[in-house]
């Protein structure tokens, strides 16, 4: 028997459950992992924790934080302003 993979074969990930570690989420949205930690820091968005150091993402907060790259980078936004917008906006 040959190693198949099934052409329909999908892997369904609750969007709120931690999978992206930090040097992931840097990659897909651009952003530095200094300026990950602030935001996490800011209490802008709180990954999980790994152990004691390690952060985990979630796809939703991958999400907000594309958004976070837009404003800042596009709006000009800072981090207090951002954190004021995903307030308002219920983003959190």
């Amino acid at each position: 028997m040959e190693n198949e993979t099934p052409k329909n074969y999908s892997v369904n990930i609750d969007p709120h459950t931690p999978v992206y570690i930090i040097s992931v989420v840097s990659e897909i949205v651009s952003i530095p992992i200094w300026t990950l930690r602030k935001l996490d820091d800011m209490d802008v968005v709180k990954p999980a924790r790994l152990g004691k150091k390690t952060r985990c993402y979630s796809q939703r907060q991958v999400e907000v934080l594309g958004y976070v790259h837009y404003l800042m980078e596009e709006k000009g936004v800072n981090i207090s302003g951002i954190k004021m917008i995903l307030k308002i906006e219920n983003k959190e």
